[in-house]
């Protein structure tokens, strides 16, 4: 058996060969924000066995992968309970919500706009629950007759996330969304409005404007709109949650912990803010984003056969 030195925390030295994987210029932007090692505080501790990176990398396979804890590959020399222990302890500490939000700030920085936004979108989303799901946090949407979970997103203009929250997918969206809207108003006091779907409009319009002072405005579907179209504002949040699905941990919710799947979607847009944070700047939009037309449906020609008319004989009487 052969044993390679340890090369300490964040000098792996292991081949990256998954798509998952952080790049050198993702993990030069990652790594300072990861909290300080335990060993490097003044109460002490033990230093790290195992490289800071193939830890991140480990978490984001299984969050990109879906796969199950213990089927962590063994090439990443961490073992699964190791990887979970870091994923765990991130998200208890607050850690991972602090680098989601600084990340967040340096990716309008980045893209040349004020690092704090005054506008948001809500929306929501329902996934079905595993059976490792628990009766007590779950529940049955009606609209979308799915029996999971309910995923409540805030985004930015340019769909960057600023708050996700889970709950039961029972309750209508206006209920969570008081919640929603509360931790914003903390963690954000300089929003000022924020734009949602039919389904948030009535008492919650009022709640906003008299409790929070943020004012809440709902994008109705066109008058005369037939089928599908692109809403104004609206399509951002949805692109948001498109993104979401890319990583396959997300298609279903497999946490017997609602915090847990809290922190699979924030490691999910960290991913997406750091390789966001590696690229081209891209320069602010000079002109309104094109809004789709409303398709009507073709007319459809439906040829009518007339019926074949059957003759019957006399009747004979015997």
């Amino acid at each position: 058996m052969i044993r390679r030195n340890n090369p300490g925390p964040g000098a792996s030295v292991r081949r990256r060969t998954y798509p998952s994987d952080t790049t050198d210029a993702e993990w030069t932007v990652l790594e300072p924000l990861l909290p300080t090692p335990a060993c490097q505080l003044p109460a002490g501790g033990r230093p790290e066995k195992h490289p800071r990176r193939d830890v991140v990398d480990a978490i984001r396979y299984v969050n990109d992968n879906g796969c199950k804890w213990r089927s962590v590959p063994v090439d990443f020399g961490v073992p699964w309970r190791t990887v979970f222990g870091f994923f765990q302890r991130w998200r208890a500490s607050g850690a991972l919500a602090r680098i989601h939000a600084e990340l967040h700030e340096q990716v309008r920085v980045h893209d040349g706009l004020n690092p704090r936004t005054v506008a948001v979108i809500l929306d929501s989303q329902s996934v079905k629950g595993s059976e490792t799901v628990g009766a007590d946090t779950r529940g049955f949407d009606g609209g979308k007759l799915i029996n999971g979970r309910k995923r409540h997103l805030a985004v930015d203009m340019r769909g960057m996330p600023l708050a996700v929250m889970v709950t039961k997918a029972s309750p209508h969206d206006s209920l969570p969304a008081r919640d929603l809207l509360f931790r914003l108003v903390l963690t954000h006091p300089e929003l000022a409005i924020a734009w949602a779907d039919s389904a948030y409009g009535g008492p919650l319009i009022d709640w906003s404007h008299s409790c929070l002072g943020l004012t809440l405005k709902t994008v109705p579907r066109r008058k005369d709109q037939d089928g599908f179209a692109v809403l104004a504002k609206r399509w951002r949040v949805e692109r948001a949650i498109s993104w979401i699905m890319r990583a396959r941990r997300n298609v279903r919710d497999y946490e017997r912990l609602i915090s847990h799947s809290e922190a699979h979607l924030t490691w999910t847009f960290i991913t997406l803010m750091v390789r966001r944070l590696t690229q081209a700047p891209r320069p602010p939009r000079t002109v309104p984003h094109p809004v789709e037309p409303a398709s009507k449906p073709k007319p459809m020609r439906i040829r009518m056969h007339k019926p074949h008319t059957i003759r019957l004989g006399p009747a004979t009487v015997n």
